[in-house]
């Protein structure tokens, strides 16, 4: 039986978007960082406009391919996981009713309940839906927090190319400021993923800005300076 809750304020909680959001923001990081990170290593190795792009089409295809079957078939094996803890969960409550019983009981009290209130609150938890109720005091599960691989593996894709897409803004500059229109351009790409990630995940977003902007020039500046180091050793 579903119980709807009414409560006199709303509270917006922001776990329910843990999965899709943590894979979107790796995605749109990555692609943004690696994306950027080839196409400023190519420019510095003194190739044309055309092959950056080519360089950098060829990596976005790449990448977000292997972002969302990463993302899949890492999410797929969390989610065999917890499929796993919950037939071992079942197994037990069909062996061992009464063991799982006081089980829960022990969990309650663990909580701050009084023996009594949690063997009442144990036994009418169990009479609703003992699964449910062990696998959120015993395991933490929430439906809110359940593993979903394909949404983790569409975000990531998804945000992976947004994020790959930026540099290109930079090769229609002349030459001799195309590479750094690119560390401009993707300065800016890099600042508001990480104002998004802060603010959809409900946090201050300087920190998440700041780690986010700090780790993608770094990348980069050290891609950049094997590609000029290449140009020069070609040259």
């Amino acid at each position: 039986m579903n119980i709807e809750l009414t409560v006199p304020h709303e509270e917006a909680h922001k776990a329910g978007r843990g999965g899709w959001l943590r894979a979107a923001v790796l995605g749109a990081n990555d692609g943004l960082v690696s994306i950027s990170s080839i196409m400023v290593g190519v420019a510095a190795a003194g190739a044309t406009a055309s092959g950056v792009a080519t360089a950098g089409v060829a990596a976005i295809s790449a990448g977000a391919l292997a972002m969302a079957v990463g993302e899949f078939v890492s999410v797929s094996s969390q989610a065999d996981i917890e499929e796993a803890d919950r037939q071992l969960e079942i197994k037990h409550l069909n062996d061992q009713p009464e063991a799982e019983l006081e089980e829960l009981t022990q969990y309650l009290q663990a909580r701050g309940l009084t023996r009594h209130t949690a063997e009442r609150a144990a036994i009418e938890m169990t009479a609703h839906d003992a699964l449910e109720a062990h696998l959120r005091e015993e395991l933490g599960r929430h439906e809110h927090n359940d593993a979903k691989p394909l949404q983790a593996a569409m975000a990531s894709a998804a945000s992976f190319i947004l994020g790959g897409v930026v540099p290109f803004l930079a090769l229609s500059t002349p030459e001799n400021i195309r590479v750094k229109m690119m560390f401009l351009v993707t300065f800016i790409g890099l600042g508001a993923a990480g104002t998004f990630s802060g603010v959809a995940s409900g946090m201050n977003p300087v920190k998440p800005t700041i780690r986010v902007i700090l780790g993608g020039l770094l990348a980069m500046a050290a891609t950049y300076g094997v590609g000029a180091l290449f140009h020069t050793q070609v040259a």
